[in-house]
This record gives structure tokens, sequence and C-alpha cells, in this order.
């Protein structure tokens, strides 16, 4: 199993590919943007998304997402929480940022309704209800490949924001406590905006974790 980041859209977000090297077939997270640069790349690398995984559906997530999705016929899982999100500007954010485009998509395939194992394909993963950041954020935990796919709940150094519709800090941190530091220390977080980190590090050294006795 392998698995790439890719920074893409307005806010270079990461979106993530993970693929099986002896298989054509892979899994896309977070599609932000670049539809054409993305796609162009993806066959190069002769891979096929068979599925979107949506952390959230704020706007720098989801540029790209019905491009994709069309490319290749995948299909889009998001949480139910945010089930109309992808259709609206207000709601997914790209009409509450100046300079922003606008972004409609069309509604998501499946719905995330409860925590549980999601196989696709050769990939097994723990998915966990992590909101706070958003009310449908999710992280997928790919314990084969020792990586959790967070989105914007848990940074290096840094935790996600909370001031945007849906947000709530309190919340926040207790899905970062309750669901991501729970997993192993050596656990790899791959998130949405920077550079990848672990769930050990970040016991020792966040300041927004430290700052909350945890």
């Amino acid at each position: 199993m392998e698995w790439k980041q890719l920074p893409l859209g307005p806010l270079q977000t990461n979106g993530y590919v993970l693929y099986d090297i002896n298989d054509s077939k892979g899994i896309m997270i977070d599609p932000g943007g670049d539809g054409d640069e993305l796609i162009a790349w993806l066959k190069e690398q002769g891979i096929s998304i068979e599925v979107i995984l949506l952390t959230h559906a704020h706007f720098d997530h989801i540029g790209a997402v019905d491009a994709v999705r069309e490319a290749f016929q995948a299909s889009v899982y998001l949480h139910k929480e945010e089930a109309d999100w992808l259709e609206e500007p207000q709601l997914n954010g790209s009409a509450l940022f100046p300079g922003i485009e606008k972004i409609s998509a069309k509604p998501a395939d499946k719905l995330i309704t409860s925590e549980s194992s999601l196989k696709i394909g050769n990939f097994v993963f723990e998915v966990y209800h992590t909101p706070g950041h958003s009310p449908g954020s999710v992280s997928y935990y790919l314990k084969s490949s020792n990586v959790v796919f967070s989105g914007d709940v848990l940074f290096r150094g840094g935790v996600g924001r909370t001031d945007l519709p849906g947000g709530n800090e309190e919340t926040l941190m207790n899905s970062i406590h309750n669901k991501l530091l729970s997993l192993p220390d050596e656990t790899i977080v791959a998130n949405g905006h920077g550079p990848v980190t672990t769930i050990g590090e970040e016991k020792e050294t966040n300041p927004f974790i430290n700052g909350f006795g945890w």
C-alpha cells in the first residue's frame, strides 16, 4: 500500500492518493482543487480513483470533487452531518471569503452515519467522527499503514480553527483527546494543511493539547 500527499487548490490543501502498487485502483481523500492537473497526474500514474473520501466539506477540500468523480466514475463519501454542504456555498464556506470562487458540487453518493470499519478494495479504514472544526469532520485510520487522515482536526503544533459555522472548540478538543490521542504514538497524522506529524509528537509538543492538561 502506498499513499502520496498532494497540495491542491487555492489554499494548497493536502489531498491524499492511496493506491496498491500491484493494482491500478485508488482512493482519493479531499480533492481540494486543481482538477485538470490532478486528473492528468492520476492518469499518468495509471491510478483509477474508485472512491473519494471527504474528511469534511469545507470549500478548500472539495474544489475538484466533481471533476475527479466524473473522470473516474468514483463514489463520494461524506458524513451525514454535512450532507447539504457540497451543494451550498454558504455552508461549505466558499461564499464567506472574498476572492474565493463559489463552489457547488453534487451531493455525496454515500453518507457516513456511524463510526465503523470501512473496507474499500484492499484498504480497511476505521472511521472516527471527529467534530469540532466542522460538525461532520471524520478521520480515517488506516492501521495497516500506520496513518490517520485527520483533515483539519489536528496539525503539527496546532489544531483546527473553530470560528467557522458549526465549529466548537470544546468539541474539537474532545475529538482530539478521545479519538486521535488514543491511537498509537507512532501513528502518522496526515492532515489537511502543512507537514505530517505523529500522535506521539503532538502529545509532547503541541501547545494546544498541553494547554488543556492532556
